[in-house]
């Protein structure tokens, strides 16, 4: 027991670190950490992540808060957006679909080319690459919140992870960017963790999260939060986009290839 936790606390701790200062929690790579290497059944695998964003998110925020960078109003429609999605997607991931694969292609589908096409757009020279869409109006950014909110709420993923790749992918700076989809994720997790544990009083299985490791994971990644965030400023938005391009090109070839399994 003591093992699994500082193991968690460590996991928390070094994917927050990578993932924070581009806007992503970290969730959605701790997930297969939890099921391969730490045994959490599933489906209570999903609250369990969503218990490690409430926990880990208010590190990075700080930090963000602090630079002024949480400031302006994509922030607040992507929070707005997400929070009834997650309410929703929980509620079909305990009812309706306990083996989300064709959500696992879906996201796999839009990720893994968006990811390489930001990395192959940041190692592109300027006058070379095409321009961009730019920001999307309210009403579809915060139609845009409401579908990620869903499938955050189906697999746990809090949403930054799509956010920020598709929002960086028309033309925002990862800088303003990742501040707004943490928020969004932190908000979206705490009511879909909330949402979960009373789901679990109206359904039988594995519901409610494994507490005391969702509570060591999000320990760690409450410190590499706040060290990652810290570090962002320091980084060139060809950095920081190469690093986005990356992870979600990295994730969506782990969804791949766990539906192929």
């Amino acid at each position: 027991m003591d093992w699994t936790l500082a193991g968690g606390l460590v996991a928390g701790l070094l994917i927050a670190v990578v993932t924070a200062p581009v806007g992503v929690s970290g969730a959605v790579f701790l997930l297969p950490v939890q099921l391969s290497v730490f045994g959490v059944p599933n489906p209570a695998v999903t609250p369990t992540n969503l218990l490690f964003n409430v926990v880990a998110g208010p590190g990075a925020l700080w930090r963000y808060r602090h630079d002024g960078a949480l400031r302006g109003d994509l922030t607040r429609r992507l929070v707005l957006g997400t929070l009834p999605g997650v309410v929703l997607g929980a509620a079909i991931r305990v009812f309706a679909l306990p083996g989300p694969d064709v959500f696992r292609i879906l996201i796999a589908a839009l990720l893994l080319p968006l990811g390489l096409w930001l990395c192959l757009r940041a190692l592109t020279p300027a006058h070379h690459r095409p321009s961009l869409a730019g920001e999307l109006a309210p009403r579809p950014l915060t139609a845009l919140a409401l579908a990620v909110g869903v499938v955050g709420g189906i697999y746990g993923i809090g949403g930054g992870s799509l956010l920020g790749p598709i929002l960086v992918g028309r033309g925002l700076p990862v800088a303003r960017v990742a501040p707004a989809a943490l928020a969004a994720t932190f908000a979206t997790s705490l009511v879909g963790a909330t949402a979960y544990a009373l789901l679990s009083l109206m359904s039988t299985g594995e519901i409610a999260p494994d507490w005391w490791l969702g509570l060591a994971c999000g320990t760690g990644g409450l410190i590499g939060g706040y060290l990652g965030a810290r570090l962002q400023p320091r980084l060139p938005e060809r950095a920081l986009r190469l690093l986005l391009g990356g992870l979600a090109a990295a994730l969506g070839a782990l969804y791949a290839a766990q539906t192929l399994n």
